[in-house]
């Protein structure tokens, strides 16, 4: 019976740590998509986008002022749709 818990515990742990490397990844991805939008195109590469024309303005400033929000606003709404799923697979769902 001991050795039964203890490879539950075993599979719990490792359930756990798939669950937290899945979420971490996740994360960290989400943060890279926002910086390279936000920081890169809005800032760093503004220069070289600048003769490319979205909507009156050139695609630097369209970055710098709106393309980043919405960015953001869709990276929110994948996070909750793909953390949604990732619970679901290791059955952690609400």
């Amino acid at each position: 019976m001991a050795d039964h818990s203890s490879q539950t515990a075993q599979d719990t742990a490792k359930n756990d740590a798939g669950y937290w490397a899945a979420n971490v990844r996740i994360i960290l991805i989400s943060l890279v998509i926002w910086a390279l939008v936000s920081f890169g195109f809005g800032i760093l590469l503004r220069p070289m986008l600048s003769g490319i024309e979205v909507g009156g303005t050139d695609l630097g400033f369209w970055f710098a002022q709106q393309g980043s929000i919405l960015v953001f606003l869709a990276l929110i709404f994948f996070y909750a749709w793909r953390m949604n799923k990732l619970d679901k697979e290791f059955g952690v769902e609400e």
